[in-house]
Order: structure tokens, then C-alpha cells, then sequence
């Protein structure tokens, strides 16, 4: 049976800090591949600065394309609307049948709303709830249905990012080189 992580997020933009996550969670928990999975609309936070779905997920499909183990969904973004996890879950549950366990990857920071969200129950049930730390988080009293994975200390959000290119300051080395380039190309988050 494979074992597939799900990774949600606006991804707004993709940064190293996302990826050096998921090569974490993938090595940590010997996981067989990890989806990225962009969304259309996050349903707890608006972003004033959200690029565009599409851009987005080229944005994505740039970071991970040289790593065989990372792939990337546009499900969400087909689907338009507010991205609920629940959804999604079920989406790549009906989607591997019984062939796959699912993982699906939060950070510590969300943990607190976890109860809020869409269904919660039956995403945990769906899926095996991986935990990072961030900034700030600890990963100590967990409850036991959660699998914590401790990422090194890397402070980098994507508000940072638009911030720092809103700036004119610098975004060399935290995103992918292409990532940045299409940004650029794009004329995002100017």
C-alpha cells in the first residue's frame, strides 16, 4: 500500500520553506510521494494579495518538478470556490481506493483552529494528521492521533516574500530560482 501525503496550502507564492517541509515529512515518515495541492479560495483567511488560482499552481508545478516524489493537483483550483480540506480528503480517499494511506500535512499554527473547520472528524478519520512545528509551536502534548514531524528552524511565510518584492528588496534564496523568474514575468505581487 503506498503512503501519499496531501499537502494544502494558497502557496502564495510556493517558498523553500513549503518544500523543505514536505522533503521532511516524505523522509521522516518514509512516504512513497507528496500531492501539493494549491487552493482556489482558503476558507479561513483572506489574502489581499492573492495571486491568481493559476498562477498559483504554475507556481508549484515550477518548484517540484525536479523532485520525482513531488506532485502537484489542480483539483481544487477546478473545483472554483472555497477550498474546504474535507473536500479534498475525500477527493484523493475515493481517488486510491484502498491502495493508498493518506497523510494529510498542517502546521502547529493550525492546530488551534483545527475544531473550525469543515467536517474536521472526518478528515482526521480519512487521513493520519501530520504535524509540523513552526515558529513559535511547539509539537509537545499532542494528542496521539497526531504524528508530529520536527522541521529545522526556517522562518520563511509567503507574506514575507510579497512584502519584500512589494519593497524591491530581495527574494533570492527563499523560493526556487524558476519560481521566482515566473513571479517576475508575471509582474506579481508589485
Amino acid at each position: 500500500m503506498m503512503r501519499i501525503g496531501i499537502f494544502g496550502g494558497t502557496f502564495n507564492p510556493i517558498h523553500s520553506g513549503h518544500l523543505i517541509i514536505a522533503q521532511e515529512v516524505l523522509e521522516q515518515l518514509k512516504l512513497d510521494r507528496i500531492i501539493f495541492v494549491p487552493c482556489f479560495l482558503p476558507p479561513h483567511k483572506i489574502e489581499r494579495k492573492l495571486a491568481k488560482a493559476n498562477d498559483r499552481l504554475k507556481m508549484v508545478s515550477l518548484a517540484v518538478r525536479s523532485n520525482r516524489h513531488f506532485k502537484v493537483s489542480g483539483w481544487e483550483i477546478k473545483q472554483k470556490g472555497i477550498s474546504y480540506t474535507v473536500d479534498t480528503v475525500k477527493h484523493f480517499n475515493n481517488l486510491f481506493r484502498d491502495k493508498a494511506s493518506l497523510f494529510f500535512i498542517i502546521g502547529a499554527d493550525n492546530l488551534k483552529d483545527l475544531n473550525r473547520w469543515k467536517d474536521s472528524k472526518a478528515i482526521m478519520k480519512l487521513a493520519k494528521m501530520v504535524v509540523v512545528n513552526r515558529p513559535g509551536q511547539s509539537l509537545k502534548n499532542l494528542r496521539k492521533e497526531f504524528i508530529p514531524v520536527l522541521i529545522p528552524g526556517i522562518d520563511i511565510a509567503s507574506s514575507l516574500i510579497r512584502r519584500r518584492i512589494s519593497q524591491k528588496r530581495g527574494i533570492d534564496y527563499f523560493l526556487p530560482s524558476n519560481v521566482k523568474a515566473y513571479i517576475k514575468k508575471r509582474r506579481l505581487y508589485i
